[in-house]
């Protein structure tokens, strides 16, 4: 089996209004050191078998067409063998 492991985060400059969000309630509960939040998503994909190179581009494919939004979010992935 093959495990995808894809993160989505907001793109550097775009609005995130849940980052902000968090960023205050640490603040209001005296965690004033952090100083910036970003609030993503983990997407994670168990795949049936398939050769290395089918999966990038398959899982890639997805996360280009449907798990992330290229406008306002980047993505990353790995992929696990187990």
């Amino acid at each position: 089996m093959l495990r995808a492991r894809v993160i989505v985060m907001p793109k550097s400059g775009v609005l995130d209004p849940q980052g902000r969000a968090v960023l205050g309630g640490l603040h209001s509960m005296g965690y004033g050191e952090v100083e910036d939040v970003r609030v993503g998503k983990e997407i994670v994909l168990n795949l049936r078998e398939m050769p290395d190179g089918e999966a990038h581009r398959r899982v890639k494919e997805m996360c280009e067409k449907l798990l992330a939004n290229p406008i306002i979010e980047e993505f990353r992935y790995t992929l696990e063998r187990g």
